[in-house]
């Protein structure tokens, strides 16, 4: 059986910050998704919500949320919760369901509104939630975690502030091709380092922001999307959703530690690379691709240092070598690989749940060659990579 299924719609509510319930930003994705798709919600078999979040944990179960919100016509609902993850986690869930012949069309739907300035866990006493002890043991806000990481490639690779704003810039550029960003405004490095210092070294402009926003997909069989007449849709070939592997040497947000190596041999290599890793490579395994098979990608830039890690993490190059990337426009629009040419997380913020859909959306839009002034060309194969909290991982391949 094949593990493909069709992407045969993709929609989104701008990003922004609008004031108005994360329900109307899912209902208007969906809509748009589904007018891309052609159909009518009634065609619609299963719906997959990808739960918002107060405060980093879920607030509404929002499969069921969307479903109303769209009108009650008796599709079979689920909810996903996976932090940053939710999406593609929501994907997977879509994808299961058409592979086991449950449904043949699959609505896909994320959307928050999100509060101002950083995400923080909910109050109460939670000794055995890594999230809340990193915020209460040691007041390490996701701002203050990036910044450590960009300090260590800064010691261990020999990184630069003036490297992470190259990250900025580039997005920025990208973002002020795409209708959807928040952010519409090219950015220059001068403006980067002039920024306010939030976490040193990384300023304003260095860490995306929390915004409003929603995205949705049309999933479908490959039998479903024929009849249709749609003979060479998107196809969604592998989706990873994998943990982390003992013992492990690099933090890992929310984690404040890592597991000790000094009494336990690191078993292979797998043990071995960090978890981002090890979500690009399940993802690859998977969809019987490697990096050399990549026309672009959409990774998880929370900070501009970080979007640097995932270069390395997804196979573009080797630990270390990520700087050297974005130095030589590799990374760009028009460069060997663009990366983030929806304009990423500098350009949209965070909307938790719709982020990783969003960036399928994007994927969707390039390898359909319909991505505008941003349309990487010939566009073939693309993946995207996020990490959500507690060692959920997740990454999505799409082919054409």
């Amino acid at each position: 059986m094949s593990a493909d299924v069709a992407v045969l719609g993709a929609g989104m509510h701008p990003w922004g910050k609008w004031g108005r319930s994360f329900v109307e930003y899912g209902r208007v994705a969906a809509r748009a998704a589904l007018a891309d798709a052609g159909l009518d919600w009634t065609d619609v078999q299963s719906v997959v919500g990808a739960d918002t979040v107060r405060s980093g944990y879920p607030g509404y179960v929002a499969g069921a949320t969307f479903a109303r919100a769209l009108g009650w016509q008796g599709a079979r609902v689920t909810s996903v919760y996976a932090a940053c993850a939710s999406g593609a986690q929501a994907i997977g869930a879509a994808r299961a369901q058409i592979l086991a012949g449950l449904a043949d069309v699959v609505l896909v739907v994320g959307a928050d509104a999100a509060p101002k300035g950083f995400f923080a866990p909910a109050g109460g006493e939670r000794p055995d939630d890594p999230d809340w002890l990193r915020f209460r043991v040691l007041g390490a806000t996701n701002p203050a975690y990036f910044a450590l990481y960009a300090r260590r490639r800064m010691a261990v690779y020999g990184d630069t502030p003036e490297d992470f704003a190259l990250v900025k810039v580039k997005n920025a550029a990208a973002g002020l091709l795409n209708p959807n960003a928040r952010y519409r405004k090219a950015v220059t490095a001068e403006e980067v380092a002039a920024s306010a210092v939030v976490a040193d070294p990384l300023r304003l402009l260095d860490v995306c922001a929390t915004s409003d926003g929603g995205a949705a997909l049309v999933l479908c069989s490959m039998d479903f999307a024929r009849a249709r007449g749609v003979a060479d849709p998107v196809r969604i070939r592998a989706v990873s959703t994998v943990t982390p592997t003992y013992p492990r040497t690099v933090l890992d947000l929310p984690d404040i530690a890592t597991d000790a190596t000094t009494a336990v041999p690191t078993a292979g290599p797998a043990a071995a690379a960090s978890f981002r890793a090890s979500i690009a490579r399940a993802a690859y395994e998977e969809a019987g691709l490697g990096p050399r098979d990549l026309s672009l990608a959409e990774v998880y830039d929370l900070s501009t240092a970080l979007e640097l890690e995932w270069y390395e993490d997804i196979g573009l190059c080797r630990p270390g070598e990520g700087a050297s990337l974005v130095r030589e426009g590799a990374t760009a629009l028009g460069g060997r690989v663009p990366v983030n040419a929806s304009g990423g997380l500098a350009s949209f913020g965070e909307a938790v749940p719709a982020q990783a859909i969003a960036q399928v959306c994007e994927l969707t839009w390039q390898l359909r060659g319909t991505a505008g002034e941003r349309q990487v060309p010939g566009a073939r194969a693309g993946i995207t990579a996020n990490q959500g909290l507690f060692g959920h991982g997740s990454a999505v391949i799409s082919v054409r």
